[in-house]
């Protein structure tokens, strides 16, 4: 049984902010420009991005909201109305409330009755154990169509007065996020049969690194070093958020991990004759920040499976690292907007450093 992705869409809240107007947005910490800013965004390449709050801080459209309207996006450019679907399965990595399930708020937001649903809950590796549980059950004769929605509001964690809440000092680990993430959300359509120019899924495969490195990425940890408490084991929410639990971030003294894993990964992959980098025709991946991709591109090369750099594709410098939802964003710009033909393909890259589980997925490029 094949499986396609035949439709794809995406939601982007509010007008891009430029670099110039990030801290209008997010808000200057206790009234003083950050140090760290300029040194970040040169890093990460980033242009432009989008966010679901305001300048007053209020969020402008929920999280769930910002999926079904991708979700309605990807269902009005394709061929399956709402009445049809047989599951939906959806990834994020908070949703607005911390129970029920994102799924179910997203479900309720599309107004689809009768589905089978599925929440993935990570960084941005969720997106793809999201769409590989629609997959396998395609795959498997369980369903006909599966609608697959990945959307982030990150934002809302980046507000000045969050940073202003904690005792100490804010380190650069938990700043270092707040000029790398935005907002947004992607789905995909898939359908165990092609329409016209559409995508063959023909496998996905990931690779968890949990057993064997500490935590990189991370929400609801102590601050202090070697505090292990969960931000739930404080006295109450309010001390938690006073010794950083609540913030947002990236061990970056990890950070280099993601580049090796990754490519060890797509190594493994060649060697069990998944992939010929030959005749990989367009790459996306979604590295968070233009740092890594030299690097990647580095060594593949030493490692004699360099893929030309003309054939690698990112929207990542105008649409914003949106987490989980970038690979579904990306792939829904470069089906409307990128040239294409029937027999190519696409190898897609998913590293995420939470705790290093890297998603790789290739397509075929199919004519109905």
């Amino acid at each position: 049984m094949s499986v396609y992705i035949t439709s794809t869409g995406h939601y982007l809240p509010g007008d891009p902010v430029d670099n110039e107007r990030i801290e209008a947005v997010l808000g200057l910490v206790n009234g003083k420009p950050s140090r760290l800013k300029r040194r970040i965004l040169q890093s990460n390449g980033i242009r432009q991005r989008h966010y679901a709050i305001d300048a007053d801080h209020n969020t402008t459209i929920s999280n769930s909201e910002m999926a079904a309207r991708a979700g309605q996006a990807c269902l009005d450019q394709g061929y399956l109305g709402k009445s049809r679907l047989d599951m939906l399965s959806v990834a994020t990595s908070q949703g607005d409330l911390v129970l029920p399930g994102f799924g179910s708020m997203v479900q309720a937001q599309l107004g689809v009755s009768g589905v089978e649903l599925h929440s993935s809950h990570g960084i941005c590796s969720s997106s793809m154990m999201a769409l590989k549980a629609a997959y396998t059950g395609l795959k498997a004769g369980e369903h006909a169509n599966a609608l697959v929605v990945a959307s982030e509001l990150a934002s809302r964690l980046f507000k000045a007065s969050r940073y202003e809440a904690v005792a100490e000092e804010v380190d650069f680990n938990a700043e270092f996020l707040r000029w790398m993430l935005s907002d947004g959300a992607g789905a995909l359509l898939l359908e165990n049969v092609p329409r016209q120019r559409c995508f063959r899924i023909d496998w996905i495969r990931g690779f968890s690194h949990a057993d064997a490195y500490p935590v990189c990425m991370s929400v609801g940890q102590a601050a202090a070093a070697g505090e292990a408490r969960s931000w739930q084991d404080f006295p109450t929410y309010a001390e938690a958020e006073a010794a950083g639990a609540l913030l947002i971030r990236q061990d970056v003294r990890l950070l280099d991990n993601i580049v090796k894993l990754g490519v060890d990964g797509l190594l493994r992959l060649i060697d069990e004759g998944r992939v010929e980098v030959d005749r990989v025709d367009h790459v996306l991946c979604h590295y968070s920040s233009h740092y890594f991709r030299g690097r990647i591109f580095d060594m593949l090369t030493q490692a004699g499976a360099a893929i030309p750099e003309a054939k690698w594709y990112t929207n990542l410098y105008t649409r914003g690292n949106t987490g989980c939802a970038s690979l579904f964003i990306m792939l829904d710009e470069f089906r409307r907007t990128r040239p294409y033909r029937a027999g190519d393909t696409l190898l897609c890259m998913v590293p995420e450093s939470g705790r290093f589980n890297n998603v790789y997925m290739q397509l075929t490029v199919v004519e109905e």
